[in-house]
């Protein structure tokens, strides 16, 4: 879920009362499905960017509860056999802005509009979600197999200097996560950059297309974070040239043997 960009999503379309010929509008509690970008909080939150002027919001004005279809399946010969999950919830509006810039991040084309008094981010508060894994592979998942318990505060304040940091000084480190890590095409003129990092892992988008790479562990605090990223980059470039892990010192790149320092002070790395 957390690898997507894009995702459909399903309200409830409002019934308009008496229409003007006196017959019922019968539309009223029909479901209503279109794409929507997305993006997440760092403990898995989906969040929406949408506008007052949009069905999808004046739906959930009269009824918050939503469903968001994540598909897995793009490339599969057999599409049915790959992985979509259906999550419900209910969407309410947000003004906490850590939502507005994770999702402005992940999506930067979004800010040509994100500032208009129409538009504003919601945060779907997850109940449950149903997963297809392919044939035979059907489960309900509860709240808490899909987030984290909570946002871990000292990697949520320190979150835009590390993307800073990265985007600045390591390039050929996001460049390694997403074409050795994530199996990402290793064409294209645009570099990657880091649009978030949370316990379980970093987004990276180059253009329109996104990579997620997963952490082996969860990541809590700034100084974890930089360890991890570290390991990450000695892991690909390892794969990258086919050397045997631990036969050579950490690269220039790699995050914890650059000369920039941590992206927080040392006072602050016990989160």
């Amino acid at each position: 879920m957390r690898g997507a960009g894009l995702a459909t999503l399903s309200t409830a379309l409002r019934g308009e009362g008496a229409r003007h010929d006196g017959q019922h509008d019968d539309r009223g509690g029909w479901p209503y499905p279109s794409l929507v970008q997305v993006a997440f909080d760092l403990d898995g939150t989906p969040l929406l960017l949408l506008s007052t002027l949009a069905d999808h919001t004046k739906n959930i004005a009269r009824d918050p509860r939503v469903g968001l279809l994540f598909d897995g399946t793009a490339g599969l010969a057999e599409p049915l056999s790959g992985p979509r999950l259906s999550v419900l919830g209910r969407a309410e509006r947000s003004e906490e802005p850590r939502h507005r810039a994770r999702f402005l991040a992940r999506h930067p084309g979004a800010a040509l509009y994100a500032g208009f008094t129409d538009f504003s981010v919601y945060a779907v508060s997850v109940e449950r979600a149903h997963l297809v894994a392919g044939f035979g592979r059907v489960r309900w998942l509860d709240r808490t197999d899909l987030l984290l318990p909570g946002v871990p505060a000292a990697l949520a304040e320190a979150e835009g200097a590390i993307l800073s940091h990265m985007n600045a000084d390591h390039a050929d480190a996001l460049r390694l996560y997403a074409t050795v890590l994530a199996g990402r095409p290793t064409e294209g003129a645009e570099p990657w950059v880091m649009t978030g990092i949370d316990p379980d892992g970093c987004d990276l988008r180059r253009s329109g297309e996104m990579a997620r790479v997963d952490f082996d562990h969860g990541v809590e605090n700034p100084e974890d974070a930089r360890v991890t990223l570290a390991g990450l980059a000695r892991q690909a470039r390892q794969s990258a040239t086919g050397s045997v892990p631990g036969s050579a010192p950490g690269a220039a790149d790699d995050p914890v043997d650059s000369p920039v320092d941590s992206p927080v002070d040392s006072d602050d790395r016990d989160g």
